[in-house]
């Protein structure tokens, strides 16, 4: 039976703990000049509508060191630019791959090719969620701190897809999580509503990053404007400027804070210069990790004598 990573609800307790587990086990083995073959024989789909960097090159480098092999599929190189449903593309790509990473706008696209799809199809971003980063993301804090759990996580900057993510891992791992947004940018309130029902963690939003920031063990943030927002740019930095991540507001937190940002940064914008490059940061760890925690997320969804029961 396949398996889909749309969103992290996707995922209980259990699932994330694996997938912990066996990217640790992955990166170690790496260190060590140890090389696994879980995906000889298997071939992963990139179906790309949005720029990246980091996501591509991270799924690009797994599948090949596991043994498989990748395809990049620019959507505006695909029959779907000329208006070929979704259903279409997604049973015939079910034919030629074994899996799909998918980095598009609308979350429905993802949505729907899981549904006429026979292949596992991973959400690599959309507009509503970014999943696998934030995988990612509590692997490296796991390295940091030793867990994840009573730890208070801060999130300082736009309620967009990351942010989303960040709430729905919360809502299944029982993490403190602490949301500073401008009003008008805090995230959607059905999705922290649907977080918070589970009763699971505790979810915390405020206007206020210094009250965020405040004892944090982790402050996180992101860019100001995400991908096709590019025309709000000025509007932002306004808006934004209280919530920059700088000297100032790191000593609010805990001594041993660590800082993250999924990158690409805009320095001096979202985060200072001096914090970005400084102690506290741990970002360049964090973004190394997105490669091993793709490599377990794909060989556990595809590889050879792997169920898919994430």
């Amino acid at each position: 039976m396949k398996k889909d990573i749309l969103t992290l609800l996707d995922l209980e307790k259990e699932d994330f703990e694996r997938l912990f587990k066996r990217s640790r086990e992955l990166k170690a083995r790496h260190r060590k000049g140890i090389y696994d073959r879980s995906l000889e024989g298997k071939t992963l789909g990139l179906l790309f509508e949005k720029q990246s960097t980091r996501t591509r090159l991270s799924l690009e480098a797994a599948v090949i060191q596991l043994g498989g092999v990748s395809v990049f599929i620019s959507a505006k190189d695909t029959q779907l630019d000329r208006d070929e449903p979704i259903k279409d593309t997604a049973r015939v790509l079910s034919r030629f791959v074994d899996g799909l990473a998918i980095r598009t706008f609308s979350h429905t696209v993802v949505e729907e090719f899981a549904e006429y799809s026979t292949i596992p199809i991973i959400n690599a971003l959309t507009d509503r969620y970014h999943p696998c980063q934030i995988l990612s993301d509590i692997l490296t804090i796991i390295e940091c701190k030793g867990r994840y759990s009573e730890l208070k996580i801060a999130w300082v900057g736009d309620g967009n897809n990351v942010a989303h993510s960040w709430i729905n891992a919360a809502s299944v791992l029982g993490l403190d999580l602490f949301l500073a947004c401008p009003d008008g940018y805090m995230p959607d309130e059905k999705i922290t509503e649907k977080a918070r029902d589970k009763g699971c963690g505790k979810i915390s939003i405020t206007s206020d990053p210094f009250e965020a920031a405040s004892e944090a063990d982790v402050i996180y943030t992101d860019v100001w404007a995400s991908m096709g927002q590019e025309s709000e740019q000025t509007e932002r930095k306004k808006v934004f400027e209280p919530f920059r991540v700088n000297s100032q507001l790191i000593k609010k937190a805990s001594k041993d804070v660590i800082v993250m940002h999924c990158l690409p940064a805009h320095r001096g914008e979202e985060i200072s210069e001096d914090v970005l490059e400084g102690p506290n940061s741990v970002v360049w760890d964090q973004s190394e990790n997105k490669l091993h925690m793709h490599k377990a997320i794909l060989e556990i969804l595809m590889g050879k004598g792997k169920t898919a029961e994430v």
